[in-house]
């Protein structure tokens, strides 16, 4: 049965989510289409660049990412203490870069703002907390994500309709177990799927992104510019179908600003790693242990290979206490084996008494795995 997204997405529950969303199209998302020949790779850039653009807009953090042919993942953790500590100037400016908003915000946002009365302002207050909301939401997050990809796609294609699936996927990652795990498993989708056979040619992964960070600057800068650049004659399709800015009516104070100006926010970085706690809003991992992870566990998954991982098991499963050979399981099919929450039984428990089910799927294979953990 179809669960609300609010008892699926939840801060009472954990900040940190995996999710997945996949396009209809014959023609991949970013793939090549066999039918017709044409190449979408270019999309990936796309995509990466407006995850990350909107990264710097909401208070969401980006940990992992891996954009596939008709798929992508994104390993996200929502940072409510950072909304809650911007002003409401702050949280108006923010989400008037992605919408118009009503005549008063803007109004609010001007040199004008002397002009309004006190009915008025109080009004504007309470649109900001509205938006405060909605600025740590995954469920936004993934709206504007998906519609702005969506109308891209639709005017490259010279076409109109539904471009995704359906609703975005969502997982709970209740411990570091969970983080892990949902990590090296959109890191490794390249390679699992017998797309690349190295970490650093899983391109448009966050890992391999990552990697190329520790080049010299000047090859990393390359790889960056070649990520980001956007395709000029779907831009310039999608400028030509957009109608000229009218005056925000109250039917179209939710409709997105036109792609030239959301293609002018900034990049913001990917999540950083921190395993001494000493950064506020960390993954809590030491980035070279995670890399040897990774690794190994790539070189395990690679087809050909026996699947297991050698005698010298990387330091991160022995701090988490988990089996290699479960580990790599969960690494190799986690969306066969979990449901809506990821983490060590006891954790899993806890979620089913707080969603008042009986029964979560994936607590048999939380159990093979993590099982030393929950004790």
């Amino acid at each position: 049965m179809t669960r609300p997204r609010s008892t699926l997405v939840s801060l009472s529950d954990t900040p940190w989510y995996h999710v997945v969303n996949r396009c209809v199209r014959r023609a991949f998302l970013c793939g090549k289409d066999d039918h017709s020949g044409v190449s979408y790779d270019h999309r990936r850039g796309w995509i990466v660049d407006r995850v990350k653009q909107l990264a710097g807009v909401f208070a969401i953090d980006v940990a992992a990412y891996a954009v596939m042919s008709n798929h992508y993942h994104l390993v996200l953790r929502i940072d409510d203490d950072r909304a809650k500590g911007w002003s409401k100037e702050e949280v108006l400016r923010r989400w008037t870069q992605l919408f118009d908003g009503p005549k008063l915000v803007q109004t609010r946002l001007s040199d004008q703002a002397e002009t309004l009365d006190d009915a008025s302002l109080a009004r504007v207050d309470e649109w900001a907390e509205t938006y405060r909301a909605r600025l740590m939401d995954i469920s936004w997050f993934m709206r504007v994500l998906n519609e702005t990809i969506a109308r891209q796609a639709n005017a490259e294609d010279k076409v109109t309709g539904r471009f995704w699936e359906g609703r975005f996927k969502s997982q709970a990652l209740l411990d570091e177990q969970a983080i892990l795990t949902a990590m090296a498993y959109v890191d490794l989708n390249p390679i699992r799927a017998k797309m690349a056979e190295t970490l650093e040619a899983s391109n448009h992964t966050s890992v391999a992104e990552r990697m190329a960070d520790l080049k010299p600057a000047g090859k990393a800068s390359a790889r960056q510019a070649r990520r980001g650049r956007p395709d000029e004659n779907a831009a310039k399709m999608l400028v030509d179908r957009e109608k000229p800015a009218a005056a925000p009516s109250v039917t179209s104070l939710l409709t997105l600003r036109r792609e030239t100006h959301l293609a002018q926010l900034p990049l913001q970085p990917l999540m950083p790693f921190d395993a001494t706690n000493r950064l506020r809003a960390a993954i809590p991992f030491a980035f070279e242990d995670y890399l040897d992870l990774v690794e190994t566990t790539g070189r395990s998954l690679h087809p050909g290979k026996r699947g297991l991982i050698g005698e010298r098991v990387p330091a991160l499963l022995q701090r988490l206490s988990i089996e290699p050979e479960r580990f790599i399981e969960c690494a190799a099919g986690m969306m066969k084996r979990f449901g809506s929450a990821i983490g060590a039984p006891a954790h899993l428990t806890e979620l089913c008494a707080q969603r008042q089910v009986k029964y979560l799927r994936g607590i048999q294979a939380a159990r093979r795995a993590f099982e030393d953990k929950a004790a």
